[in-house]
């Protein structure tokens, strides 16, 4: 639940746009969910100022003391340079795994 928790906060950052900033009137084009509380969930959304997610989760391990949600999705978004920065995740027992072509590799 902390890596959900903290994967929502991290994608509220990356995607938060100041106020009275050029977003302020951006529109929702797409918003897809999927989320019946069993198993899994899938959602997705996409603005008219090119900001986009989607997102799976699905339970691993139910009923264990291993018991964890494995997510895999993707965000992109247009950087203040005009560039469209994306993000492909996974976050599961190892964590937190981002990749982009940006972010710097280990």
């Amino acid at each position: 639940m902390k890596m959900i928790i903290a994967l929502a906060a991290l994608v509220a950052i990356a995607v938060a746009a100041p106020q009275g900033g050029p977003d302020k009137d951006a529109q929702i084009l797409r918003y897809e969910s999927d989320n019946i509380g069993v198993d899994g969930y899938n959602f997705a959304y996409e603005t008219s100022n090119k900001i986009s997610q989607q997102e799976s989760g699905q339970l691993q391990n139910a009923g264990t003391d291993n018991e964890a949600i494995a997510v895999r999705g993707q965000f992109s978004f247009v950087g203040l340079d005009g560039q469209t920065y994306t993000v492909t995740y996974i976050a599961d027992e190892n964590g937190f795994q981002p990749q982009g072509a940006h972010l710097p590799h280990a």
